[in-house]
This record gives structure tokens, sequence and C-alpha cells, in this order.
């Protein structure tokens, strides 16, 4: 079972990373310093910002891992992933990356078409996945979600 993805706690006050780097929110937005002086900042809600910004402090050598996730309370693999993503991919990953999870990959409009107008045909749910190579369960699971209909 995958874990849910955990909001960082930006402090309202600053908290310092180590004795360089610290952290404190205002308003709607996180400021990063450095030696005192804002280094980056990102909107509150900013996710993917976020992610790099923590990235580059730690591929820069400004922070630890543990030292951010101790502040920010958040686990120390999301921070090693994105500092990973950041080497391997560069910045871009962050900014140009469609967001997928939570979407249906097999599925587009094309399908969900099909699929309504073989289930206002009278064909099976078993039918549908066949002919559309997916899984009968997802047929079963549009339906049942009402992105489908069932012909009564």
């Amino acid at each position: 079972m995958k874990s849910q993805t955990r909001m960082p706690l930006f402090p309202k006050e600053t908290l310092m990373f180590n004795p360089v780097a610290g952290v404190f929110q205002k308003d709607e937005f996180v400021y990063y310093l450095h030696n005192g002086l804002p280094l980056f900042c990102h909107h509150v809600s900013d996710r993917m910002s976020y992610r790099y910004i923590t990235a580059n402090m730690i591929v820069t050598g400004m922070c630890t891992t543990s030292e951010i996730s101790k502040v920010l309370d958040v686990s120390v693999r999301s921070l090693q992933m994105n500092a990973k993503y950041l080497r391997e991919k560069g910045s871009q990953y962050f900014f140009n990356r469609v967001e997928t999870r939570g979407k249906c990959y097999k599925y587009d409009e094309t399908k969900f078409a099909e699929a309504q107008l073989m289930l206002d045909a009278g064909v099976s749910q078993y039918e549908i996945s066949k002919r559309l190579n997916v899984s009968e369960s997802s047929v079963r699971y549009h339906v049942k979600s009402g992105k489908l209909k069932k012909k009564k």
C-alpha cells in the first residue's frame, strides 16, 4: 500500500537547517536563507518548487537530507529521490513534467466512448474489457463510479 504524501511543515519563524542555512514562511511564501540572506522563495502550495529547491540545497552541499527532514518534518527518502532526479534529469524534470498520478492511463476519451457504445448495445463488461484490452475490474470500476452508464 502506498503512503500518502506528507506536506512539509514550514515554520513561521526562522528555523536553521544548519549554521548557515534556514527557512521560514511569511504570508503565503516560503523563504530559504543562506547566511541570513534569502536565496530561494516559493509559494507555500508550490510543491514542485519546494522539491527543486530542497534538492538543489542537497546537491550543492548546503544541507543534508537529514537536516531538511528534521526541520520540515518530511521523509529523508523523498528528499533523496528529489536530489537524485535533479542530478540525473536536471531542473526541467521538476517544472516540465506532466502529472499522471491519480489519472487513468489506459482510458482516454475514445476508449470511454467505445466502452459506452458497447454498454449501450448490451455487450458484457467482460467482453468490453477484452475488446479494449483493459481489465474487467476497471470496466466495473468506471461503471460503479458513474463514468460509464450501464443500460437499464
